[in-house]
């Protein structure tokens, strides 16, 4: 299978995952839910299911995670074509808010959600002007943000719009964007995979034609599954690279879902 993006081979445990131990002790963290945000799972996950939600496309060789303020988004997230890090417009993609030395930038992105929107026509683009939006050089792209996820303050909320209005937050209408499995090491065969935030793996999102096409295996069912043969770092692993059990409901669903 081809080569990805490097992944970021964290280990985790309290005191690695970039709170204190206390408060992650007090939070109950779950060790590797919590590391699957920092190896670049999670946000690979979320990403997939704006796409499959949105009909927006997911990058070639998955997510380049540019590093930017909030105030750099405008200009980032447009397309190469006018200066931007996109292939092209109506895509995913995430901001790194770390610098390369390890510290925060100080007006980041990092814990909240943001959508960049472009000016089709000059009323719209002068309308931004005499709003005093901020935009990218052209006047065209700006950046609407919520510079906080309340997580946990927020699930409350959907999980009443499902029991008392049926509605749901989302619902994925197509598969457009996948979550494939990329090995954080090199893997000998017989080694057992950890799934999501583990040791030995790490989710990079891929278009889902690319995906099915090559045989990719999904980082969802990476779970307790036995490696048959070596695979290097850095390498997206295939259904051929393991022993799965096509008796689990996980497999079923996903064979149901690749047939549709």
């Amino acid at each position: 299978m081809e080569a990805g993006i490097p992944v970021f081979n964290t280990r985790y445990g309290p005191g690695s995952l970039g709170v204190p131990r206390e408060v992650a002790e007090r939070g109950r963290l779950n060790p590797k839910m919590f590391n699957s945000f920092l190896d670049g799972t999670k946000p690979a996950i979320e990403s997939a299911a704006i796409a499959n939600a949105c009909g927006l496309d997911v990058p070639t060789n998955g997510l380049a995670y540019p590093l930017g303020e909030i105030d750099d988004i405008p200009t980032l997230m447009r397309p190469k074509e006018v200066g931007g890090a996109l292939e092209r417009s109506g895509m995913v993609e995430v901001i790194n808010g770390m610098k390369p030395d390890g510290t925060e930038f100080d007006h980041n992105i990092r814990m909240g959600v943001f959508v960049v929107v472009e000016a089709e026509t000059d009323y719209q683009k002068k309308c931004l002007e005499e709003y005093k939006v901020r935009t990218d050089d052209t006047g065209r792209f700006m950046c609407l943000y919520k510079q906080w996820h309340l997580i946990g303050l927020e699930l409350g909320m959907s999980v009443a719009s499902v029991a008392l209005r049926g509605e749901a937050t989302g619902v994925a209408t197509e598969l457009r964007g996948d979550v494939v499995a990329v090995a954080k090491r090199d893997l000998a065969a017989g080694e057992i995979l950890d799934g999501e935030g583990g040791f030995t793996v790490a989710g990079q999102l891929r278009p889902a034609t690319t995906s099915l096409s090559q045989g990719m295996l999904p980082l969802g069912l990476t779970g307790n599954i036995k490696l048959k043969r070596d695979v290097k770092v850095d390498q997206v692993l295939g259904y051929g690279d393991v022993e799965l059990d096509e008796t689990l409901s996980a497999v079923k669903l996903r064979r149901s879902i690749e047939k549709e």
